[in-house]
């Protein structure tokens, strides 16, 4: 893995009430969290500022999305501005909810990825297949598609982006790729990389794996030499987030 820093992200989807964000600030505060794993986790929108204030300041606080523009009549978004102004740092773009619920393309992702970088957010970029199209053996042909429309827009952005590869048929499913599946998708993503920017971003870009990672499969995930983290779901709700925090020893 070189010198990427190992990168865990708890995405909390829409779930937690005040009651429920103060248990997970609980065990997220009390860790132990390894130093050497950058830990970010996304609640709510309307929660962001509630869970910025009381987490530890080790532990990032992601918007689980936001739109291309700093204001105006885009009722129900919210702006890369609003999320720095509530004292956090990271925004998700491109999850395969975004993508596959709510429609959103790649052209508009992109937009949004370069919009969220050029306000100084960092940005979890997602991409990932359907099970239909891993079927159908599209699966570098889709995550290719999805990560040039970011490349057109990240520029000179590197160091601020994360990407996390999430087959959408492994998210919540209880489906996850085998460390073996996903490593060979890494590698063949960091190597398409190399070619479509430079070997110097293909090599210090951190790839991180999302779809059904748990306490119990973290570890071995971890040791693949091309899988640099996680972007977990539910499982980040749980205590045993923290297990998968330290997975990478």
């Amino acid at each position: 893995m070189g010198d990427r820093k190992f990168f865990v992200g708890g995405n909390w989807k829409m779930n937690g009430l005040k009651p429920d964000i103060d248990e997970i600030v609980a065990f997220m505060n009390a860790g132990p969290l390894n130093e050497n794993t950058d830990v970010v986790v996304s609640p709510p929108a309307i929660y962001l500022d509630y869970a910025r204030q009381k987490l530890n300041a080790n532990i990032g606080v992601a918007a689980q999305n936001c739109y291309k523009a700093g204001k105006g009549a885009f009722t129900g978004d919210i702006s890369p501005e609003m999320i720095k102004d509530c004292g956090c740092e990271w925004v998700i773009l491109g999850h395969s909810e975004r993508r596959n619920v709510f429609g959103e393309n790649d052209e508009l992702v992109g937009a949004k990825t370069k919009y969220a970088l050029s306000q100084g957010l960092s940005v979890i970029a997602c991409i990932g297949e359907k099970l239909e199209e891993r079927e159908a053996d599209q699966t570098m042909d889709v995550v290719q598609r999805q990560t040039t429309a970011l490349i057109e827009n990240i520029g000179d952005n590197w160091g601020k982006v994360v990407l996390a590869y999430e087959p959408v048929w492994a998210i919540g499913t209880g489906k996850t790729a085998t460390p073996d599946q996903a490593q060979e998708v890494h590698q063949k993503l960091r190597a398409w990389l190399a070619g479509k920017t430079s070997d110097t971003v293909a090599q210090s870009l951190r790839i991180i794996y999302g779809g059904s990672v748990n306490a119990g499969n973290c570890k071995d995930l971890a040791q693949k030499e091309d899988i640099d983290g996680f972007l977990v779901g539910g499982a980040s709700l749980k205590p045993d987030f923290v297990k998968i925090v330290n997975a990478k020893e």
